[in-house]
């Protein structure tokens, strides 16, 4: 059934009473959880291992098909645990978790807003791609202005949430269809990794910069008084500044790349974490992580990088605690060249001011 394109806030409105409906009819799962916080002495973050042992019951996803080249759901292989239709994102949608679709009133793009079916953290949800787009294409500006709106209609009903997209075969994406999904966080709070970029002083507010205590490449812009679109700022000029601040942490994110020479060939895999506050961009080298007590593949998307692991059993759990959030983000991302890159930055300035002596 076609859904009349909704308003940011009537999206937010509505998560909370949609969730509680389509759980009590069965047409969504909740795996309750317990949360065990650790602190990480070298990246001075306090992270969460999140322990749900009732995941061990969900069915194991196919490896999905990142391939940018499929242009439509009818290209996709068919795949047994989605009921032989080959994309769980495509019509018809279950009634209970389809909230409801915005419309970009630029150039007409349709997004869909569905609950998370497996869900985690209750009011789990997504923003995807009406049409079929590959989860290895970028976000385009439409879309992260999208986000911005849904982010803020969050804080101002006073249901604040955080936004991540997992970019790429190496990212730990679940899904071909392009989608982003939005985790509600308590009110004041943010998600471990977003306390330490509040954390950091800045000498140039308007430019990226890195959390250097991580032991990983990562790639943060902090939104100011004149990057931060209000609820009056026009639609362009969000996609616009959104648009050009994504760049330019795609760039660094690129370069990162590029300095490692044992980089897997193919298309670059990423994460992106946004909050009303900022924008961050962890390049990724590999999907998993092996744990080494176990010897079992822990996979990693971006909810890893915001400070929260998922493991599925107590014995995930001890061999993630003995092991150490920043030692396995490290072996799924980069080495960090920031100081490389700021070196680079540097010398094209001093290359330009010569130039225009």
């Amino acid at each position: 059934m076609q859904l009349p394109s909704m308003l940011p806030g009537d999206i937010i409105a509505q998560i909370p009473g949609s969730f509680d409906k389509a759980l009590s009819e069965g047409d969504l799962f909740f795996f309750p959880s317990t949360v065990y916080k650790h602190d990480s002495e070298e990246s001075n973050v306090e992270y969460e291992i999140r322990l749900c042992p009732a995941l061990q019951k969900k069915p194991t996803l196919p490896t999905p098909h990142f391939d940018p080249n499929v242009k439509s759901q009818e290209e996709l292989p068919v795949q047994d645990y989605n009921g032989g239709r080959p994309d769980p994102f495509s019509p018809p949608y279950v009634p209970n978790l389809h909230i409801g679709d915005l419309k970009d009133t630029g150039n007409g793009a349709e997004y869909l807003i569905l609950l998370n079916k497996y869900s985690v953290i209750p009011h789990h949800f997504l923003m995807v791609t009406k049409e079929f787009q590959s989860q290895t294409s970028l976000l385009k500006p439409p879309e992260l202005a999208q986000i911005y709106m849904l982010l803020n209609a969050g804080r101002q009903a006073n249901r604040p949430f955080f936004a991540f997209y997992n970019c790429g075969d190496n990212s730990g994406a679940s899904q071909p269809h392009k989608h982003v999904q939005f985790i509600p966080i308590e009110e004041n709070d943010s998600p471990p990794i977003e306390r330490l970029a509040k954390s950091v002083k800045l000498e140039s507010p308007d430019k990226p910069f890195s959390l250097t205590s991580l032991p990983y490449a990562n790639h943060v812009f902090r939104f100011t008084s004149t990057t931060s679109p209000t609820s009056s700022t026009p639609q362009s000029d969000v996609e616009a500044t959104l648009a050009n601040i994504f760049i330019s942490l795609l760039d660094l994110t690129i370069s990162s790349i590029r300095h490692d020479p044992e980089y897997p060939r193919g298309l670059l895999s990423y994460n992106v974490i946004m909050t009303l506050e900022h924008m961050h961009i962890i390049p990724r080298k590999h999907e998993t992580h092996t744990l080494r007590n176990t010897g079992e593949k822990l996979s990693v998307n971006a909810l890893g990088f915001a400070g929260m692991l998922l493991v599925k059993s107590e014995e995930e759990l001890e061999a993630v605690e003995k092991e150490g959030w920043s030692s396995i983000l490290k072996s799924v991302g980069l080495k960090s060249v920031h100081d490389i890159q700021i070196a680079g930055t540097s010398l094209e300035a001093a290359d330009e001011t010569n130039a225009s002596s």
